[in-house]
């Protein structure tokens, strides 16, 4: 947008007043100015945005408002708005698996990541499946795993007592 100012002020200077049109330069004016871009905050192509990580403080326990990046996905998830249960760190919807076979699913992935199961608790009275996992100096994992209409909603809840990398 900037860059289409300055060209526009650059034309009509050089365009306007009978200097121009004759080709001579009218001794009485002042050279055009130099615009200077303004320092932008956008983030260059191809590069992420750095944001803070919070966290917020649940019934549950004190959780990071994310997952980090390496976290493990399920195959065909699609993020999520829906919470269901009050504040998560993260929520995915997959299509056409069962309930049970994805909390095993996750329970071997978070173990491969090094955390330790500490409960595989389902089906409940709503099919759900609820996945508590363990690390290191107190670090707490709850996936919450609910199906309905065809689609298992992946709830979970990632301790801030985790290491976040």
């Amino acid at each position: 947008m900037l860059v289409l100012l300055f060209a526009a002020l650059l034309t009509a200077a050089a365009c306007g007043g009978d200097s121009a049109a004759t080709g001579t330069a009218d001794p009485g004016m002042s050279p055009i100015a130099t615009i200077e871009p303004e320092p932008t905050t956008t983030t260059p192509p191809g590069a992420t945005a750095v944001l803070p990580v919070t966290q917020t403080d649940t019934d549950w326990g004190r959780i990071w408002d994310s997952v980090p990046a390496g976290f493990p996905l399920p195959p065909g998830a699609v993020a999520s708005e829906e919470t269901g249960g009050g504040p998560v760190s993260a929520t995915w919807t997959v299509a056409g698996t069962d309930g049970a076979d994805l909390a095993e699913w996750m329970q071997s992935e978070l173990e491969l990541a090094t955390y330790s199961t500490e409960a595989l608790s389902g089906p409940l009275e709503n099919g759900e499946y609820v996945l508590d996992s363990v690390g290191d100096d107190g670090c707490r994992i709850e996936v919450a795993l609910t199906p309905r209409d065809g689609l298992t909603t992946v709830s979970v809840r990632f301790g801030a007592a985790c290491p976040y990398e």
